[in-house]
């Protein structure tokens, strides 16, 4: 899945303005001017469509989590991610957004997949697990959707 789609659909479902997403970004360790910004939500195909590099949306993910659960603790090592993949994106949508399996598992019925707590358990652990299961871009998709669906749902 490409990052900008999942910048643009996490931006849409949790109704992030533009300041609230130059914050995050600011939070995670990248500085970003507005236009470029502006430029990363237009869609692949318009004209100054800019590319959110993977640098870039994990800065974004990692200022979500930490506007929304605060800091990481001082003496805990930093996490690196040497390539961005959709399980990666995966984990930390769900830290942020501190989503428990059961609510994980319907964002991704309500998008459109079909998941067990083993299939889901499966998409968290170690690449080198012999249970491992990579996210596909329609999964990805799926949950994002799902959680649209969820957090825009009137309560």
């Amino acid at each position: 899945m490409i990052t900008n789609e999942i910048l643009r659909r996490l931006t849409s479902t949790l109704e992030l303005g533009e300041e609230q997403m130059l914050a995050l970004f600011q939070l995670g360790g990248c500085e970003l001017a507005a236009d470029e910004l502006q430029r990363m939500l237009l869609k692949d195909h318009e004209p100054d469509f800019l590319k959110c590099w993977d640098e870039r949306l994990v800065a974004f993910l990692d200022g979500l989590i930490t506007e929304r659960r605060g800091p990481r603790d001082t003496n805990a090592p930093a996490p690196q991610i040497v390539k961005l993949t959709n399980n990666a994106v995966l984990k930390k949508i769900r830290i942020a957004l501190d989503l428990q399996e059961p609510a994980m598992l319907q964002a991704f019925q309500q998008g459109g997949v079909e998941l067990s707590r083993p299939e889901l358990r499966a998409l968290f652990r170690n690449e080198q697990h012999k249970h491992y299961k990579a996210c596909s871009d329609q999964m990805l998709r799926a949950l994002l959707v799902g959680l649209e669906a969820q957090l825009q749902a009137p309560s």
